[in-house]
């Protein structure tokens, strides 16, 4: 490899060391050098640079050897070392599409535009130093030039207002030189000798010159010669450009214009210069020679002394105009979603300069350190608050925990705090710069949190709140003495900010639209501003002026913070704009006691107003000297109603508070010490949660099926939660995450309260209120007995695990009391006195802990006989406490055998006590329903069993229902449910949600929630279900719809079947037998009301059942003893039939008020649910007739039963892969048959196949397997053009007719002449050797032909041609036979002479046109000319670019569907042409663009490329852009929307084809270019979407010449208009990579009404 690099650079060298000229240009992928020679007959290239994304811009240094050039692709300017062959990034951030680039030979700079940003910037060689030049009054900015030896910088601006401009090198003397005649200026240069500039102008097809000054205009080429000029340079006396439609560079003499051979073609040519040495002449003196004595950038320039000093973006120069600043000292932190950038406001072109730090989601505010120079922002998207260096290094995350939606940020420089609003856990918190010692300050009555800006000095923080009751308010920076400043007038409140010197709050409201100040006490509130101010989000001020962001606007903006006034927008046009922050880099102001040794403090330092106070993290207490924060030994866990606080038992029993969130109703606590979790009971939102002891990893553990929960009890050894539902009466267990849960003891409970665990021991304690006693039981909830009685309404329940008794708190006798484990030894701790009332009870040591409540104290005495009691916290009087546990590892000591590794168990592992004096033992446990299998370790799921739902949630109850309780499936946010199905192979329900409209699937433990079927389709349909019945073998969903009437099918993994029923009535209630392939359904017809049948397609519908049918409430189906079941509920009663309606019978009549609203057959039983009675209830079937059993009672708003099991007939044919049917399986006769939706049929041989029924016009036919329509001329044609394999050979099949020179088989197939009677079988497809039969020598009854077969004397002058050659319709007069030969009139000579002269035309005609339409489009020739591409030809047809159809290749990807030709081995084509000659053959660089094998017309429903939603949706970015080299370039165009006039009426395939309104089979259709009350002229090319959306660009159209003779008014409709259109903008590197378009695109409606 090393000698062939070293064998290319000499022969580089080689090239670049030869006499005639060598022009350096960019190629797109690669950078080139080509030697011009005009004598040789060929011209080769050599590649320089190669495998580059998208070349554009490209120069070189010849002194320097170095080569330079811009790749938009990638975005970056690099370099080459032509010595070496070394690359390198130069520029890499901060460049969009850099379209020009220009090298400063004598300065050694880099110059380059940038059309995106708008910008002319300049550099060292090496990237550094970068400046901004020119920003203001320029719009797109394209071809850059230079000349150094006066100083002078010239540029094309292709914008709003085309021109070309020149400045000096130091962007100084900036004039217009010229501005008149020039739409698209591309190419620049300039000839040194005589001062002058060539440029070249794509739309008007030109190149020009004039003088420096813009005087001497005079033009050198135009019109056809220059189709479409890019880019050009000059060698002494001749002009090389390139051309982007010929795709070649071409070459003429600058003086005369006389146009040369061409230098090289079959390019992508962009920038182009001459490499020579005489393109960079010497100047003689260098005004920057030792860089001027400049610190950063010498500049050349045009005025004495020649050169000017410069400073990088954003930086100032100082006072002796040489050196610049260490860098920008006021700038503009912003936050934009995805980025992190700043804004120098020490310079006046505000560039905003982006932060090179990644994995940014979505930035949201943003602040700044002044000590250590790091910038903080909040980033919601990945729930963390970062930081960063100014230049974007040392980038990490603070904090990155227990964040839901961070907000606002703010930092203490002084005490070296960071505060942030969470308005998802809607609380402040504060931590160490570093994200250490993290608290939680604020958390009570806060909502939507947004700002927070600090006053360290005052010991103030100020934040917004933008909920429903929007304020402002303040404390102090511990979060003491809070209070509301503002409260009225404002509703959005979004950014806050302090003005220091003044002290002022300012803030923005954003829906109000005002900016406004007042005091930092809330007084003397004034408005700032209040127009032009649409959505004010982020907001700062420094010095003065206030600064903010403007989501609508996407602006930045400022005005004078005391006046208002001097409004000025700084940024506009840039998107995603969140937070802000304008500061002084160099400024640290003020101090308090926190910034001295952070106050003494170990942890935490606050300043307040009152002077600074030590706090601690969260976790931690602070010791007695009030400065030193400690991990305690052991606390008290305190619960209240709404919290749950730390106790501290060490340090004067001070109260921390535990920021958990959601508290609204608590009952009972627990914890697990091993890793520091909190469980809690919540009566009011009927819930068990969980977090750590930080307030951190939130959850809920138990949310569903779960009444009244008033105590919880954890199992720290095998990792499982114990919890009692007194409204239901139960003790249940479940794993710690709540998973696993089953329900122990749910019999011969009254009111079961106080539970406590013993895990070591294995037993369970708890008690129960009703008759007041004491229970121990099992682990498992076995083996329970009472082991104290009388023990009044015990509460409290706690264990002393060193001396194993017993406490709890009496609450009818108002004393605390001791047992042993057992229930003996009772001893009274606490007796009764005046204001006691015991509440929660705890033991730890030698003391027992209490709550009083009715004197609110927290209270303690010696554990065996309630000696020393002492309080030792007195509680706030608006609380109210309910439990009390202590926090300490030897309250949770212990081991059994479930601590390792649950002991094998699947679900749960149950310790049970040790009753031999053996080893501990255990039992695995399995959630309610399921049953343990025979290894005693796994479980199996509940095979048969009813699933019932309410309106909020579904049930699951056992067939055996006295032995087994009812469980509610875990399945969120249930809303108003309105019917239920069950797949029973997945686990999984399905159920119409009431509310949303939508159909739902969840697995029964409530995971993989999804929509199966939404209310609203993708295509804007309406889906209101109704009912729902699933066929389990097929794995389909049927459902009723009560808007459409219809009954639809769904996949069960979503995807669509179709509608199956759409017969006049309104299908409702449905059930399904779909063993038998049936389905029944309720058609609730306001005429007449019945019961229909029909198999699962819809088909034959039969009405079973009309008679005495009334308001059906519901229906059922048994498909053991094949019967209907169904609720009258007018009477109201359940009925039954048979399948046809037959045998029908009353099975219950409801004596008192009922309102039965679904029906399930289990087993021998029929159950129904009972709305107004609030249960369910069952009947056997067996007896028929006899009371009704209840199931179940009291449930609430009753809205569906199921009965779920196992399928009936495992073997059925339709659950192996749906018996191969692409749609439904249906079993009919006994056998599986596949069917189609309404709209579909099948449509393959095999009839499993479903496809839109044939739609080809009567000039087409469809091959059997295939979904599209071919041209009919292409039938019989002797060549196999239906692709798919069964489908070979269909087109040449039964054909009416074969041409002169080929035989006709029986089967119509056509064969050469040739190949009959040459002894083989050349007839495939019908009768074997029939085209070896008749051969001669021929029969007596046979006329041998002139080809050589023999044919019946009968056939002859029939006339039909039946020999090859005709020979059996010559002479006729003379050998029709005359047993045939009929009775013919005389006819004149001269009327035979007129018909034969007729026929001769008509088949000339037909020949003429067959020979036309037949003729190839994309014709093979050579390079070299001599064929002329049919994109080059002038056409009458409006036409659009191929990137519409969709990029690379975008013809094969959406009109060819495998790319591959007919087995004829050639392209049939119609009017949509093959693109782009390559110059080998003729071959098209994307494929033909109407291959035979893929042409439109009939459906392509689901075949693999058919366009998506996102592919036909309007509006689409850039559908048309002009040509340019950053869109895929194919130079041709298409005639799919707008035909010829000429083509208008040829029939063939796809001619005259009417427009079809927004839709079009594979392709979109285009957008309009314009309302057509704006545009008057037709335009051939839609406007293109330029990717800057808001800014309006200019352009302009040219129109086609079309005769009008040739055309009628207004052929076609004009296609849709897209809802957002931008401006076509001319062709550049940043819009063009599109396929070239010969007409330019139409003027800006904005800017141009011509």
């Amino acid at each position: 490899m090393g000698l062939l690099a070293l064998l290319l650079e000499i022969c580089s060298l080689v090239v670049l060391l030869s006499a005639d000229p060598d022009l350096l240009f960019a190629n797109r992928k690669d950078i080139r050098v080509v030697n011009v020679a005009f004598n040789q007959t060929s011209t080769t290239s050599t590649v320089f640079a190669g495998g580059l994304g998208d070349a554009a811009a490209v120069d070189f240094i010849w002194s320097q050897g170095a080569l330079f050039w811009t790749d938009i692709q990638v975005e970056l300017i690099q370099r080459k070392d032509v010595v070496t062959g070394k690359d390198s990034d130069i520029i890499s951030t901060g460049l969009i599409t850099p379209d020009g680039l220009a090298c400063d030979w004598v300065g050694l700079k880099l110059y380059w535009t940038d059309a995106e940003t708008d910008r002319i910037e300049v550099s060292q060689l090496d990237g550094s130093s970068r400046k901004v030049l020119v920003w203001e009054n320029i719009d797109q900015p394209r071809a850059v030039t230079l000349d150094p030896l006066q100083g002078y910088l010239f540029w094309t601006d292709w914008g709003e207002e085309p021109k070309i401009e020149f400045a000096g090198m130091d962007g100084s003397d900036r004039a217009v030189i010229v501005s008149e005649h020039i739409e698209w200026p591309n190419g620049l240069t300039i000839d040194y000798d005589t001062s002058r500039i060539y440029w070249t102008d794509a739309k008007l097809q030109y190149i020009n010159s004039c003088r420096y000054d813009g005087s001497d205009r005079t033009s050198l080429a135009e019109g056809g010669v220059t189709p479409h000029p890019f880019s050009l340079t000059l060698f002494e006396d001749t002009i090389y450009w390139t051309d982007w439609e010929t795709n070649s560079i071409h070459a003429c003499n600058k003086q005369t214009g006389q146009i040369h051979a061409p230098v090289l073609t079959d390019l992508t040519p962009m920038d182009i210069h001459v490499y020579s040495s005489s393109r960079q002449p010497i100047r003689e003196v260098n005004p920057c020679a030792g860089n001027g004595g400049c610190s950063h950038l010498c500049l050349l320039s045009p005025r004495p002394p020649f050169y000017a000093c410069a400073c990088p973006t954003g930086v100032p120069l100082s006072g002796d105009n040489r050196t610049c600043a260490m860098g920008a000292e006021n700038i503009l932190l912003l936050a934009r979603r995805v980025d992190v950038r700043r804004i120098s406001l020490d310079t006046p072109d505000y560039t905003d300069i982006k932060l090179p730090v990644t994995h940014i989601k979505h930035a949201f505010a943003i602040d700044y350190d002044p000590v250590d120079d790091f910038v903080y922002w909040t980033d919601d998207g990945v729930k963390a608050i970062r930081r960063a260096k100014l230049d974007g290094t040392e980038s990490q995350y603070v904090v990155r925990t227990n964040l839901d939606k961070p907000d606002g940020v703010a930092i203490d420089w002084i005490a070296r705090n960071m505060y942030w609003t969470d308005w998802g856990h809607q609380r402040i918190e504060v931590a160490r710069l570093n994200g250490s010692s993290r608290k939680v300050l604020l958390k009570d009555n806060i909502k939507k949190p947004r700002a927070i800006a600090l006053h360290p000095v005052k010991g103030l923080m100020y934040w917004t709140d933008w909920s429903s009751e929007a304020r402002i308010e303040r404390a102090a920076l511990d979060g003491s003495g809070r209070m509301v400043l503002l409260n009225t007038s404002i509703e959005w409140p979004n950014g806050i900010t302090i003005d220091y010197a003044a002290s002022k709050i300012y803030w923005g409201d954003g829906r109000l639209d005002k900016i406004e100040v007042m005091d930092l006490d809330g007084n003397n509130r004034l408005v700032l501003k209040e127009d032009f101010t649409p959505h004010v989000f982020g907001f700062s001020l420094l010095g003065e002026y206030v600064y903010w962001t403007d989501w609508q606007s996407r602006t930045i903006e400022r005005c004078n913070k005391n006046t208002g006034e001097g409004h000025e927008v700084l940024i506009e046009e840039l998107a995603d704009l969140m937070g802000l922050k304008a500061v002084n880099v160099n400024m640290v102001v003020g101090t308090n006691p926190c910034s001295d040794s952070n106050g003494r403090c170990s942890h935490l330092c606050f300043h307040r107003p009152t002077g600074h106070v030590c706090a601690c993290p969260t976790g931690m207490e602070l010791l007695p000297d009030l400065r030193t924060c400690i991990f305690p030994e052991a606390f008290l866990l305190l619960c209240f109603r709404d919290d749950v606080q730390r106790v501290s038992l060490e340090t004067e029993f001070n109260n921390v508070d535990i920021p958990l969130a959601g508290v609204e109703g608590a009952s009972s606590l627990d914890f697990d010490f091993s890793v520091g979790m909190i469980y809690w009971s919540d009566q009011k939102v009927k819930k068990i949660s969980k977090a750590y002891m930080n307030g951190t990893g939130r959850e809920d553990v138990i949310e569903f099926g779960i009444s009244h929960p008033t105590s919880v009890a954890v199992d720290w050894i095998a990792h499982n939660i114990y919890f009692i539902d007194m409204s239901k009466k139960r003790i249940e267990v479940s794993r710690l995450d709540g998973y696993s849960r089953r329900v122990l003891i749910w019999q011969n409970v009254s009111q079961p309260n106080a539970l406590c665990l013993d895990p070591a021991a294995g037993y369970m304690y708890f008690a129960d209120w009703e008759p007041n006693t004491i229970v121990r039981a099992h682990l498992d909830g076995s083996n329970w007995k009472t082991i104290r009685r009388n023990s009044g309404k015990a509460i409290g329940l706690t264990i002393d695990f060193i001396d194993n008794r017993l406490y709890w708190a009496n609450l009818d006798n108002l004393v605390i009391e001791s047992t042993d484990m057992l229930g003996l030894n009772h001893r009274v701790i606490q007796r009764e006195r005046p204001q006691f009332q015991p509440i929660g009870v705890t033991q730890f040591r030698e003391f027992v802990y209490w709550i009083n409540g009715e004197e609110r104290t927290i209270e303690r005495a010696h554990k065996g006989d309630g000696s020393n009691q002492t309080v030792i916290q007195r509680l706030p009087n608006n609380t109210t406490a309910v439990d009390l546990l202590v926090f300490h590892g030897s309250r949770q000591m212990g081991w059994n055998d479930c601590a390792s590794n649950n002991s094998g168990c699947e679900h749960l592992c149950l310790s049970l006590p040790n009753t031999t004096g053996g080893e501990s033992s255990f039992r695995c446990e399995c959630p309610t329903h399921y049953s343990l299998n025979i290894d005693g370790k796994t479980c199996s799921a509940p095979e048969r069993f009813l699933l019932y739902s309410q309106k909020n949630l579904v049930g699951r109850l056992h067939t055996d229902y006295d032995q087994h309780p009812e469980v509610t499936l875990p399945i969120r946010d249930l809303k108003n449910v309105k019917a239920i199905e069950f797949d029973y192979a997945h686990d999984s329900l399905i159920w119409v949600d009431g509310k949303e409209r939508d159909i739902m699937i969840a697995k029964t433990n409530g995971l993989d929630r999804r929509i199966l079927v939404p209310h609203w389709d993708v295509d804007g349909t309406r889906n209101n279900p109704w009912d729902l019945a699933v066929d389990p073998y097929g794995r389909r969903l049927f459902w009723t719809d009560s808007v459409t009437n219809t009954i639809n099918v769904t996949r069960l993994d979503g995807t669509p079947v179709g509608v199956f029923v759409t017969n006049p009535g309104q299908p409702r209630l449905i059930t399904l037998i779909a063993e038998d392939g049936l389905m029944f359904w309720f058609n609730d017809n306001p005429d007449v009301q019945t019961i229909q049948r029909a198999s699962l397609d819809g088909a034959p519908l039969l009405t079973i059942l009309s008679e005495g049918i009334n308001d059906v409430r519901a229906l059922t189906a048994d498909p053991i003893a094949k019967r209907l079941y169904w609720v009258d509920g007018n009477q109201p009663i359940i009925e039954s039939s048979d399948l046809l309606g037959s045998s029908r019978e009353t099975l219950i009549s409801f004596r008192s008020p009922s309102t039965p609203v679904a029906l399930a057959v289990a087993g021998n039983h029929l159950y129904w649910a009972d709305k107004r009675q609030h249960r369910l209830q069952r009947v056997s079937l067996q007896r028929k007739r006899g009371d009704p059993q209840l199931v179940k009672e009291p449930l609430d708003f009753l809205t569906g039963l199921l009965a779920a099991g196992p399928l009936h007939n495992a073997n059925h044919p339709c659950s192996r892969n749906n018996s191969g049917c692409s749609h439904l399986c249906v079993i009919k006769d006994g056998y599986p048959k596949c069917s189609c939706p309404t709209h579909l049929s099948l449509i393959d041989k095999a009839l499993t196949t479903c496809g839109v029924p044939p739609t080809c016009t009567p000039l087409q036919f469809q091959c059997p397997s295939s979904d599209t329509c071919l041209p009919l001329e292409w039938r019989c044609d002797g060549s196999d053009d239906c692709v798919e394999p069964e489908d070979e050979g269909f087109d040449e099949k039964n054909c009416p007719y074969c041409p002169l020179d080929q035989f006709r088989c029986q089967s119509g197939e056509c064969i050469t002449a040739a190949r009959r009677c040459d002894g083989n079988d050349d007839c495939h497809m019908g009768e074997r050797d029939e085209d070896e039969m008749g051969c001669a020598p021929c029969e007596a009854d046979q006329f041998e032909c002139g080809s050589g077969e023999c044919l019946a004397k009968i056939y002859l002058c029939n006339p039909e041609m039946n020999c090859l050659d005709a020979s059996d319709e010559e002479n006729c007069e003379s050998v029709i036979p005359v047993a045939i030969k009929p009775e013919i009139a005389p006819v004149s000579n001269a009327a035979v002479g007129s018909l034969v002269s007729i026929g001769v035309i008509s088949l000339f005609i037909i020949g003429v046109i067959l020979l036309v339409r037949r003729w190839p489009w994309n014709q093979s020739g050579s390079s070299g000319g001599g064929h002329t591409h049919p994109c080059d030809q002038p056409s009458n047809s409006y036409t659009f670019q191929l990137n519409q159809l969709g990029g690379e290749h975008s013809t094969q990807k959406y009109l060819s569907r495998h790319g591959r030709v007919s087995r004829g081995g050639h392209v049939k084509s119609t009017n949509l042409h093959a693109c782009k000659s390559n110059g080998k053959g003729g071959s098209s660089s994307s494929g033909a663009l109407y291959e035979r094998n893929r042409p439109t017309g009939a459906s392509s429903n689901g075949s693999a490329d058919r366009i998506s939603s996102s592919n036909s949706s309007y509006p689409k970015e850039t559908l048309n852009p002009p040509p340019s080299p950053v869109t895929e370039r194919s130079h041709c165009t298409t005639e799919i929307y707008y035909t010829p006039a000429h083509k208008m009426n040829t029939a063939g395939p796809n001619m005259g084809r009417s427009y079809r309104h927004y839709k079009m089979r594979n392709i979109p259709p285009p957008p309009t270019p314009c309302s057509t009350d704006v545009c008057d002229d037709s335009e051939p090319i839609p406007k293109a979407h330029h990717h800057k959306h808001t800014r309006r660009k200019r352009g302009y159209a040219k129109v086609p010449n079309i005769d009008p003779i040739n055309v009628d008014s207004e052929p076609y409709p004009p296609p849709p208009t897209p809802q957002y259109l931008s401006d076509s903008c001319p062709p550049s590197p940043s819009t063009g990579r599109s396929c070239f378009n010969p007409y330019p695109p139409p003027p800006s409606i904005a800017t141009d009404s011509s």
